[in-house]
C-alpha cells in the first residue's frame, strides 16, 4: 500500500524520511522519489546495473528493494527496458542517488520516475548496515514514511507489524495480464508456445520470439482449453510474486497441461509450480536470492553460470537422488552453489524442465540463455 504526495525535486530532497522495519529497527535519511508511505516486505537486491529492470519486474510486487549498490541513477530512466508497463516495486531503498543522469538514452531521471509513478523511497542510509540487518535477521515487513506522513516511531512501527505478511500472500493475478497477447516470431515462425502469465516479464516472450516462437501470453486464470485453443508446441509459465503454496489454479493447470505431455518450461514462480506439480513442498528463504551474480550450476552439464534472481521462496526437493513422481522420474537439475537451494527440476521421462532463476535477464548476466535452446530442442523433438 502506498500513498504520497507531489513537490519540486528540490523542496522533496529536503524531507526527513524514515524507514521502519519490524522488529524496531529504524534507519532516517531523506525523502527520494514520491513523498508519502509505503509498506511492502523489505528485500535487498545485490545487482550494480539493471535497476530499471528490477524496479519493472512484477516478481518484485509489495516489496520494499533495499539497492546494495552505493549510488543509484546514474543511468536515468529510458522508454525501452521497462519489463513490463509500470514500476512494481512498493518501495525503493538507496544510499546515494545519482544528482543528474548520464546516459544517451535516459530521457528523465529516476526520482522523476519515482515520483510520476507515486512509488515512495528512501535516500541517504546506511544500506550496508539494512542489508547486514535483513541477512541476520532475515527479509521483513517494513514502511517507509517521509513528509506529514514522518510520525512518533512507536506508531509508525504499529502500522507497520499491522501489515500482512509475505508468507501465505497469493499476489500472481493482481500483477498478471487480463487479456491474452500475442508476441509474433521474429523472422520465420517454427514453433507456437502458450505462456501462462503470472507476472511475465516482457524479456521473456521476446527471447522465445528470437528463436522463431509465436508467444501466446495467457492470464494467470487460463485453462487448460484456453492453452490448447492455440495449438501450442510447447508450454511455459512465467515467474510471478508471492508464496507459491497458494497457487492451487496454477498447479491444477500445470497438472493438466504434464499429463498431455506437451513440452513444458518454467521460470521461477513457474519452477516453484512445477515443483508442487510433481508433489514437492515449497518453503520461504531467509531472505531470499536478489541480484545479478548468484552461481549456479546445471547439473546436467557441470557447467557453472552466473545469473539473475528474484525469488524468496524455494523448492523441497531432495538434491541427491532421483524421485518418483506421478509423472515419472524427476531430479534437480540446477542447484545454487552459495547455498544448495534448488535452482531447477526436470522429468526424465516426459519433455518438461524448469529453472528458479531468470535466462532471459534483460540486464545480464546471460549465461543461461541456453535454456530457450533447451526448451526449442524438447518442441523439436516431440515434433518429430
Amino acid at each position: 500500500m502506498t500513498t504520497s504526495t507531489r513537490g519540486t525535486a528540490f523542496a522533496r530532497k529536503a524531507l526527513p524520511a524514515v524507514l521502519v522495519l519490524e522488529d524496531g529497527r529504524t534507519f532516517r535519511g531523506r525523502a527520494y522519489g514520491a513523498v508519502g508511505e509505503t509498506f511492502g516486505e523489505a528485500v535487498f537486491s545485490t545487482g550494480m546495473t539493471g535497476y530499471q529492470e528490477t524496479l519493472t519486474d512484477p516478481s518484485y510486487d509489495r516489496q520494499i528493494v533495499v539497492a546494495t549498490a552505493p549510488q543509484i541513477g546514474n543511468t536515468g530512466w529510458n522508454d525501452e527496458d521497462d519489463e513490463s508497463a509500470r514500476i512494481w516495486v512498493s518501495g525503493y531503498v538507496v544510499r546515494d542517488p545519482a544528482r543528474v543522469p548520464s546516459n544517451w538514452r535516459a530521457k528523465r531521471s529516476l526520482d522523476d520516475e519515482l515520483v510520476a509513478q507515486n512509488v515512495v523511497g528512501i535516500s541517504g542510509i546506511d544500506t550496508r548496515a539494512l542489508t547486514r540487518h535483513l541477512r541476520e535477521r532475515g527479509s521483513m515487513r517494513a514502511g517507509i514514511f517521509s513528509g506529514e506522513a514522518v510520525g512518533s516511531e512507536t506508531e509508525l512501527l504499529a502500522r507497520v507489524q499491522a501489515q500482512p505478511h509475505m508468507k501465505g500472500a497469493s499476489l500472481y493475478e493482481e500483477v498478471a495480464t487480463k487479456e491474452a497477447y500475442v508476441v509474433p516470431a521474429v523472422g520465420a515462425k517454427r514453433f507456437t508456445v502458450a505462456a501462462v502469465d503470472l507476472g511475465i516479464k516482457g524479456m521473456t516472450p521476446h527471447r522465445m520470439a528470437e528463436r522463431g516462437i509465436e508467444v501466446h501470453v495467457l492470464p494467470a486464470t487460463a485453462t487448460e482449453e484456453d492453452i490448447y485453443a492455440v495449438s501450442p508446441d510447447g508450454v511455459f509459465f512465467s515467474n510471478g510474486p508471492g508464496d507459491p503454496a497458494t497457487a492451487d489454479g496454477p498447479v491444477a493447470l500445470m497438472t493438466a497441461v504434464l499429463k498431455r505431455k506437451t513440452p513444458l518450461f518454467g521460470i521461477c514462480f513457474g519452477n516453484q509450480i512445477l515443483g508442487r506439480a510433481l508433489g514437492f513442498g515449497t518453503y520461504k528463504l531467509k531472505y531470499g536470492h536478489r541480484g545479478i551474480n548468484q552461481p549456479v550450476q546445471d547439473r546436467t552439464t557441470g557447467k557453472v553460470e552466473v545469473t539473475a534472481h528474484n525469488h524468496g521462496f524455494a523448492v523441497d526437493a531432495p538434491l541427491d537422488q532421483v524421485s518418483d513422481t506421478t509423472f515419472g522420474r524427476a531430479e534437480v537439475s540446477h542447484v545454487c552453489l552459495n547455498d544448495n537451494v534448488v535452482e531447477g527440476l526436470q522429468l526424465l521421462d516426459q519433455p518438461a524442465f524448469s529453472v528458479q532463476y531468470h535466462p532471459e535477464a534483460a540486464a545480464g548476466p546471460h549465461d543461461a540463455a541456453y535454456l530457450f535452446d533447451r526448451f526449442v530442442s524438447l518442441m523439436e523433438a516431440q515434433r518429430a
